[in-house]
């Protein structure tokens, strides 16, 4: 493996980690597993109270990233802003595109499941599943934003609300 990539990240910096969403990097600590010295990234997320430790020279393979740019975030903005796109499949396989974008970590593919599962008072009302599934997305769009923009959730939470009450409107 590539020692040189591992020290794209470090301790305080904020990242993404395709499961889970926003954390932060606490700590990078040796310890050993199965006889085998291992260097990790201790990632806190703090909304979830959880801690994950990630091998050094795994975090890139499985998808962990910095935060996404201003422009990114400006990107997935407009994205919402999009006409939604519902497609005509059974929805146990349009479920599972969901949560398989969700999952990726992409803020545009996030900000997509958000804009296509988005429902305004006039619509009809969602299923437990789909409003499971939105407000995952909408938790994680709204969680990069605010670590991106420097606000807090709430704020983020109500720039991402205009964003899609503008496009209803």
């Amino acid at each position: 493996m590539s020692k040189t990539k591992k020290f794209d990240f470090s301790p305080n910096d904020f990242i993404v980690y395709p499961a889970h969403g926003v954390g932060k990097i606490i700590s990078i600590e040796e310890q050993e597993i199965a006889g085998i010295s291992l260097e990790l990234f201790v990632v806190s997320f703090e909304k979830d109270k959880m801690t994950l430790r990630v091998p050094t020279n795994k975090a890139l393979e499985i998808g962990m990233r910095s935060l996404s740019s201003p422009d990114m975030i400006k990107a997935a903005m407009k994205t919402l802003k999009g006409k939604a796109k519902v497609k005509r499949a059974m929805w146990s396989r349009r479920a599972q595109e969901y949560e398989q974008k969700i999952n990726s970590g992409d803020i545009i593919a996030i900000a997509e499941v958000v804009r296509d599962l988005h429902r305004t008072d006039d619509q009809r009302e969602q299923s437990y599943s789909e409003r499971q599934l939105y407000e995952a997305a909408l938790d994680r769009l709204t969680r990069e934003v605010a670590a991106v923009s420097g606000a807090d959730e709430s704020q983020a939470h109500q720039e991402v609300n205009d964003v899609l009450v503008s496009r209803a409107a």
